[in-house]
């Protein structure tokens, strides 16, 4: 069972700074974790490795400092891992990411199951999954799966989560799913997976190895482009109102009126 999580590695707080500049995170004195959402596809693809054997390959598109993420990845029971960097990756949005990490899939060319977290805390978009599957691979994908309830050679039966309650979906390998907090619990790093990530082998590919045009990937291959980010303005205002309780009732419908609400 060869088994493929994508992951992808987000600032590990709320506060968020923007360059006003060049409308980026500033990633600089920030700490840098595992998507959350992606520890949970990184442990239901190892327990789907201990339960029909195989091997679980981490993948993740990002700057040389996301290797940290890989290695966090290996010490949680992954057996391989790729990092997607390149400087012509930068500046992707959700397809162009979907597109680099589908060329990386398809170089591997044995792949069974390829999980991924249903959003990450960054972008939330959750896009990149289907887009991954119905735009570029053209494999079928579940979203929302909270229990993986069969898997056998060629076919997949999982529960995902909807508004009413569940639904069991059965559908052919290979396929795409994206994975909600309910469907495990995440293991710690174990001393000899801690050991194991130190010395693992990290392969890094660019568009070169990908065999892809530049054009075709980061912001030239993007069909959207951030224009501008910003924070709310947020701004209050507040009047008391005078006089007794009577003078107070008649100004506020008087205000009520002129402002055409009663």
């Amino acid at each position: 069972m060869n088994i493929v999580v994508c992951l992808k590695q987000v600032p590990g707080t709320t506060e968020v700074k923007i360059d006003p500049q060049t409308n980026t995170l500033i990633r600089q004195g920030i700490e840098n974790i595992i998507n959350p959402f992606d520890t949970y596809a990184i442990e239901e693809g190892v327990r789907i490795k201990e339960q029909h054997e195989g091997k679980v390959t981490v993948i993740t598109m990002g700057p040389p400092q996301a290797e940290a993420a890989l290695r966090e990845a290996f010490s949680l029971g992954a057996d391989e891992a790729i990092l997607l960097s390149d400087r012509a990756f930068a500046g992707a949005d959700t397809r162009a990411t979907a597109f680099t990490l589908s060329c990386a899939v398809k170089k591997l060319q044995q792949y069974d199951l390829i999980i991924c977290g249903r959003q990450t805390i960054d972008g939330d978009t959750g896009q990149v999954g289907p887009e991954l599957a119905e735009m570029l691979l053209d494999i079928p994908f579940v979203a929302y799966v909270s229990q993986i309830e069969e898997i056998r050679d060629g076919y997949l039966r999982v529960r995902r989560m909807v508004e009413e309650g569940h639904e069991v979906i059965e559908t052919t390998l290979p396929a795409v799913i994206t994975v909600a907090k309910e469907i495990n619990v995440p293991r710690m790093p174990s001393l000899r997976g801690i050991m194991k990530s130190k010395s693992a082998i990290i392969s890094t590919w660019g568009i070169q190895e990908l065999g892809v045009e530049e054009s075709m990937v980061g912001l030239s291959g993007s069909s959207t482009q951030v224009i501008k980010i910003f924070f709310p303005q947020r701004a209050h205002q507040a009047e008391m109102l005078e006089g007794d309780l009577e003078k107070q009732v008649d100004t506020l419908i008087d205000r009520l009126k002129n402002a055409g609400l009663c």
